[in-house]
């Protein structure tokens, strides 16, 4: 890595998002911590996507921070990995396109990871913006820091556009999943919780905005079965603590349980056999350990 690279590389990886990517620049570029490269990984984007960050890199007076970068529809697990690659910060801050920064955000990341130099992840708060209107997030989604691997085993609790994570112990992890066309951050989450503490901070860093219909959220109903597998890799790939083990055999079946009772209730018999091998796995783990 080149000793003059900015502290953290920015990633944001879109498609089709000409409308909002607008506003996730402007968070990036307002920072008031200066230390940081731009990275744009456009997926293959048909709008005029491309022209925008043209024109950025023409007129922007900090326009030497920007880059752009095009890939063929590989998907938003590719287009954070190239990003990952062609950048150079010694740390990795992720944005969604469709959610924006608040201006100090970068600035109380850094001054957190200073004050506790073994930290490997540091996400915070969130405002939450669901057409157009604030809503508060339920308990559910509560973010937490310190040791968290249990609290996330349920679903995701780190948003990627609120997390900076450092780049040596990611590339470790294997950067983002490919596999994976949802929940993919998810994974990664319950890969470095596994081993990494978390650094939160509890005032709000972004605002997260939902509701519009191109969120992969809303284009995979069964997110659920991401999950399932992502902790079916996690017991393969990681020697966990008996607590740790017990309590991601034991959401594996819960939501196993409730995959199977809707894909028998809609006839959807895809991943049926799949899911039900996983859970009688589980199961069997489960009673292994005397639970």
């Amino acid at each position: 890595m080149m000793n003059d690279s900015n502290f953290f590389s920015v990633i944001i990886p879109t498609f089709n998002r000409e409308k909002v990517l607008k506003r996730a620049i402007d968070s990036v570029m307002n920072q008031s911590y200066p230390d940081f490269d731009l990275w744009i990984i456009d997926d293959g984007s048909t709008d005029m996507t491309q022209e925008l960050v043209h024109q950025y890199r023409q007129h922007h007076p900090l326009k030497e921070k920007i880059f752009y970068q095009k890939i063929i529809n590989q998907g938003v697990s590719a287009a954070r990995n190239v990003g990952i690659h062609i950048s150079e910060g010694k740390w990795l801050a992720f944005l969604d396109s469709d959610d924006e920064w608040l201006p100090d955000k970068l600035y109380k990341q850094k001054k957190l990871i200073d004050a506790n130099p073994d930290l490997k992840i540091v996400h915070g708060e969130e405002i939450w913006i669901r057409n157009g209107v604030r809503v508060n997030p339920k308990k559910i989604h509560q973010k937490f820091g310190g040791n968290i691997y249990k609290l996330c085993l349920p679903l995701c609790l780190i948003s990627p556009s609120a997390a900076v994570v450092e780049r040596e112990m990611l590339g470790q992890m294997g950067n983002f999943d490919e596999e994976f066309v949802v929940c993919e951050d998810y994974y990664l989450w319950l890969k470095i919780t596994s081993l990494y503490e978390v650094g939160f901070i509890v005032d709000p860093l972004i605002k997260k905005y939902g509701g519009h219909a191109d969120q992969l959220s809303h284009q995979y109903h069964s997110m659920d079965y991401y999950r399932v597998l992502a902790m079916y890799k996690m017991l393969k790939m990681r020697h966990l603590n008996a607590d740790d083990k017990q309590a991601t055999l034991k959401e594996i079946i819960s939501k196993s349980k409730i995959l199977i009772k809707g894909y028998l209730k809609h006839h959807n018999l895809k991943n049926l056999a799949e899911i039900k091998s996983i859970s009688d796995h589980a199961r069997a783990l489960l009673m292994e350990m005397g639970c």
